[in-house]
Order: C-alpha cells, then structure tokens, then sequence
C-alpha cells in the first residue's frame, strides 16, 4: 500500500483524515508560512492563490526525498477584500468576531498532493459563511464556552462545536470549511490504492 503523509501538525486536519478511514503519518513542513505570505501579498497575489501556494509548498518540500503520497493543505480567509490570520488572544478573537458579526467571509482552502518533489494534483475549494447579527451577551457567552479554542483557527470558531452558532447560512463544503477539501482526495487516493475503490 502506498504510505501517506499529511504535511501539517494541524489536528482537525488529522482527525478528518483518521476519521475518513484514511492511514497516514504526519510530518511538521518547516515553512515559514508568514514570510510566504508577505511575498505573495507584495506581488499581488489574492487568498485563494496564496492559499493554494502555500498548501503546496509544504506538499512539495515533505514530499522530496519520501517514497509517499504527501498531503498539504493550507486555509485563508477573506473579508472585504483582505486576508486575515489567525488571532494572539481572546481579545483580539472577540474583535474579529465583532468585524465579522452580520456579514460574509469566504474561505479559500487548498489541498495539494506531492510525490517526489512535484505536486501531482490540487483542488481549491471556496466556501462562503455569513454570520447573523449576534449580540455582545452572546459574544461573550460564546468565547467563555470556547477558550482558547477559538483562537485555532483565522475565523476564531470552530463550525463543528459552538461556532455553529454563529452562522445564518453557509454555502460550501463542510470538510472544507474544516480546513480539508476531502472528496475530491478520497477520489484521488482510491486511484493510487491507498484506498479500496
């Protein structure tokens, strides 16, 4: 059977994996994800590109050197234009809420696989959230039941625990919005017989 590496120390990313039913290892990529960012943004590159540069970054340079399929993947947010990352602390979780409260963001999220140092497929997937018009009594009652939780991921919640609650309508694909576009790499992992087709 053909090994699989998820390069990527994220755990929801892992769990959907493991919970997919699919065996895999995973390897922490080494890239410095901010100064790639900042590159990209000063040629002008918008999210979802840079998403996608950045899924396939850690795919590619896990995957030099391994006799496996390596999976990198990356998440960014967009809001009115700009690109946000994740929040230091709680106070900061709760203005970022506070900016998104009653409007929509997309996410862009990006999967590359790699094998011997060459990217041999991708898919990007976009998924666009609106917030309802919550109240502050709400804001705060959801950051106390979250914790630090919330700063886990760029949009300080987590779709599959109480950040449900923050939402009116979502249009896009839920492992997605997870941060891991799964359907299309389930497809791709039966045709290299990681998977049983």
């Amino acid at each position: 059977m053909t090994k699989v590496i998820l390069a990527s120390k994220s755990a929801a990313r892992r769990q959907l994996l493991a919970g997919a039913g699919v065996p895999h290892e995973a390897a922490v990529a080494g890239v410095d994800e901010e100064a790639v960012k900042q590159s990209l943004l000063a040629v002008g590159a918008d999210p979802r590109r840079i998403a996608e540069a950045l899924a396939e970054l850690k795919a590619v340079k896990v995957s030099r050197g391994v006799d496996a399929l390596v999976i990198g993947a990356d998440q960014t947010l967009e809001f009115e234009g700009g690109l946000y990352d994740k929040v230091g602390d709680l106070k900061a979780a709760r203005e970022r809420l506070a900016a998104l409260r009653g409007k929509r963001h997309m996410l862009h999220s990006a999967v590359v696989v790699a094998k011997d140092g060459a990217p041999i497929w991708r898919e990007i997937v976009t998924a666009t959230l609106a917030m309802r018009p919550f109240s502050d009594e709400f804001l705060d009652h959801y950051l106390e039941v979250e914790g630090e939780a919330a700063l886990g991921s760029v949009g300080c919640y987590r779709l599959e625990g109480p950040g449900a609650q923050l939402f009116s309508r979502i249009e896009g694909d839920y492992f997605a919005i997870l941060g891991l576009p799964l359907l299309g790499l389930l497809d791709l992992l039966r045709r290299h017989g990681v998977l049983i087709a």
